[in-house]
């Protein structure tokens, strides 16, 4: 996550060097970067745990059980899985008929805010991260017209203007690197969860559907609501 080796490459520097040629600022880009990549590290898990539990077929069982009436096998079938989809018909049809629409929604958000996880944090770095940068690039060029103003030999000052300018551009550069590169596991981060409530919409309207179906012909109608957004 860091953009430090590839810098040390182009310029010829160890991360080492970059990292103390970049001043004060480098530590937080460091922190930055350190949460940065914990939390991809920890999604990037949970999304892999999430994919090998997935059972695209289960829900489709599950709906056929409801739509014969037999409520409790569907209810067993979603909670003796592990689909997040399933999980969240389960909770709901085990519920009372009166309250199902509630728990329907309360089942999915609460299954959506694990997908959630980790987005704000990671919001945070890519936005932090480049202004850490610039603030660097402040210090920096303080650092390079303080040299200019310390005296009239330029030359003598050479290594401090030079170190100042260095300061400036390392910084900066780390900074962008970093939100550019957590742009792309936050990105793929929303369409996964995006794509996840897109599926517990589309079971849930189909939930809505066969439930009025039967509420037809049942002595006591079931109803459902499946605004998830």
């Amino acid at each position: 996550m860091t953009s430090l080796p590839p810098l040390a490459i182009l310029m010829g520097r160890s991360p080492l060097e970059l990292f103390e040629r970049g001043g004060i600022m480098m530590w937080p880009i460091l922190f930055v970067s350190f949460v940065a990549v914990t939390v991809v590290v920890e999604r990037a898990i949970f999304l892999a745990r999430e994919k090998t539990a997935r059972d695209p077929g289960l829900v489709e069982r599950l709906l056929d059980h409801v739509g014969r009436g037999d409520t409790a096998a569907a209810v067993r079938l979603g909670e003796s899985g592990r689909d997040v989809v399933g999980r969240v018909l389960a909770v709901a049809l085990a519920q009372p008929e009166h309250v199902l629409p509630s728990v329907l929604l309360r089942a999915a958000n609460r299954e959506l805010a694990r997908y959630q996880q980790g987005l704000a944090v990671l919001d945070t770095c890519i936005t932090a991260a480049p202004l850490l940068g610039l603030l660097g690039t402040v210090t920096g060029m303080m650092n390079t017209f303080g040299a200019l103003g310390a005296g009239s030999d330029i030359a003598a000052n050479a290594g401090q203007i030079t170190g100042g300018v260095g300061e400036a551009l390392i910084a900066t550069a780390c900074g962008l690197g970093i939100a550019i590169l957590c742009l792309f596991p936050y990105n793929v981060l929303n369409t996964r969860l995006d794509e996840v409530r897109h599926d517990i919409s589309d079971a849930t309207n189909a939930l809505e559907v066969l439930l009025k179906k039967t509420s037809t012909s049942a002595p006591t109608p079931l109803t459902a609501s499946s605004f998830i957004s």
